[in-house]
């Protein structure tokens, strides 16, 4: 008899929901220690269904082989857990067990194993940059508040930062700003360190020459990009991926009044900064970009431009992954091969 399987997840131990075609249901709690024990009672013909937690893809690579399907939802996603008036694990499992029985369970993606290791230390780059630009920009304030202005890209180089010491200041200015020069010198170790471990997995990734002969997109963005985007054949068109990446609209619809708020941001951070980042340079070598953002941006402002080229410029990503293109002169719309050509 097939079964539906709703799991609470927790870091050491997960409630679970067993609820049969015939809606009888039994409730019963595992260590995680007793994950083995939970396998026995698990068969071909079940469904499991849990929410997404930090552990919840390990739980999903090790009971998959034993059931049909595992799949995920998104808590956010999921109110009819969120804004439960009873929150208990067992209440939640048995929830989970019902929406997945009747059909409803609203499925999130997730990622193979490999993908998942590259996306986090993509989000530990993306840390360690973000603690880098907050540690220049307190150089700058230090040395404004001596009255020395700086220049942004002076910080950019180990000579540039070395000679931020070279200026006259009292005692305990210069003692902040060589902790300041060292952390950050510490931190471009580390990112290039990153930088050339993720060279050779993300190179090797699915559609990373594809994106990479876009002007505009590089290794590192490109690598950022395909783990986010993961298989391309997701999204039935380029509008379902602009939803992916937050970048489209919020609407707000009431009788014959629709109105469209501001960009959604769901889905990936790193994901959406890096698409903003290389929409930047891209509208620098393509002609048809720049049109399109400049005709926006006297109309709309420059914020609502780069985040509508942004759209444009994923929607050609989405092309160029669907059909496998390899641009031989991105900027003038030269394909060197392609699948459908």
């Amino acid at each position: 008899m097939k079964r539906f399987i709703g799991i609470d997840l927790h870091k050491n131990q997960f409630t679970v929901c067993y609820r049969d075609e015939k809606e009888n249901e039994e409730l019963r709690k595992y260590a995680m220690s007793q994950l083995d024990d939970f396998k026995k009672t698990l068969c071909s013909e079940y469904e499991i269904g849990l929410e997404a937690t930090g552990n919840s893809s390990h739980f999903r690579d090790e009971v998959k082989e034993f059931v049909s399907a595992v799949r995920v939802v998104n808590p956010s996603q999921f109110k009819v857990i969120s804004s439960s008036a009873k929150k208990t694990d067992k209440q939640d499992a048995a929830l989970l067990a019902l929406y997945l029985s009747k059909g409803l369970f609203p499925e999130v993606r997730v990622m193979d194993s490999e993908r998942a290791r590259l996306k986090s230390l993509l989000g530990t780059r993306d840390r360690l940059t973000k603690l880098r630009t907050a540690l220049k920009n307190k150089i700058h304030n230090v040395l404004n508040a001596h009255g020395i202005v700086s220049k942004r890209e002076s910080l950019s180089s180990r000579k540039g930062l070395a000679k931020v010491l070279d200026h006259e200041l009292d005692d305990l200015s210069k003692f902040e700003l060589r902790i300041l020069v060292d952390q950050i010198n510490h931190l471009n170790e580390g990112i290039d360190k990153i930088n050339q471990e993720l060279k050779d997995p993300g190179n090797q990734l699915p559609g990373h020459k594809n994106l990479t002969s876009i002007k505009g997109i590089g290794d590192v963005s490109a690598n950022v990009l395909l783990p986010v985007i993961g298989d391309i054949n997701d999204f039935p068109d380029a509008k379902k991926l602009s939803a992916y990446f937050g970048i489209v609209p919020r609407v707000h619809q009431s009788n014959e009044v629709e109105h469209h708020g501001r960009i959604t941001k769901r889905g990936s951070k790193i994901g959406r900064t890096t698409l903003v980042q290389c929409t930047l340079i891209a509208i620098r070598y393509s002609s048809y970009l720049r049109g399109y953002y400049d005709r926006l941006k006297a109309k709309k402002g420059s914020g609502k431009a780069i985040i509508a080229t942004s759209r444009k410029l994923l929607g050609i990503i989405y092309d160029t992954l669907k059909n496998d293109i390899i641009w031989e002169d991105f900027p003038n719309g030269v394909i060197q091969s392609s699948r459908s050509s």
